[in-house]
């Protein structure tokens, strides 16, 4: 069981995450989408997030003191639990969208590649730790 400390800094990453995560989505509307259309946008910020998130890993991971990859790799579990739940939540009361709609977002069938960002964020922690030498 990781120490208090660890818990404020593993919730203080999701906050993070979440926050990144929220301005990316709104400049690929704002920006991207426009420019490229809704499905290239999609397909572009699968990877633009996934090196946002890596990134932010690669700053605050360390200094949550987690050892060996089971560690690492159930805080991406819960880091992607967080980042989905967030994005429901948020589709849902922010965005007012439905339940389907909101769900949709997880569909790959719609054009919709979440899932396999959340995917990728579970496996960045433990990349982190192993390219910095924490494991």
């Amino acid at each position: 069981m990781p120490s208090s400390d660890a818990l404020i800094r593993i919730a203080s990453l999701c906050v993070v995450l979440a926050g990144a995560e929220t301005l990316h989505g709104i400049a690929r509307t704002v920006l991207v989408v426009p420019r490229l259309g809704k499905a290239r946008a999609l397909r572009l910020s699968i990877v633009s997030g996934t090196l946002l998130a890596f990134c932010l890993c690669w700053l605050l991971v360390p200094g949550i003191g987690l050892r060996g990859w089971a560690a690492h790799l159930a805080l991406g579990l819960v880091l992607a639990g967080f980042m989905a739940s967030f994005d429901l939540l948020l589709g849902k009361f922010l965005l007012r969208r439905s339940w389907a709609k909101a769900f949709s977002d997880f569909d790959p069938r719609t054009g919709n590649l979440l899932v396999f960002g959340l995917a990728a964020l579970v496996a960045v922690p433990a990349l982190v730790a192993w390219l910095r030498g924490l494991s």
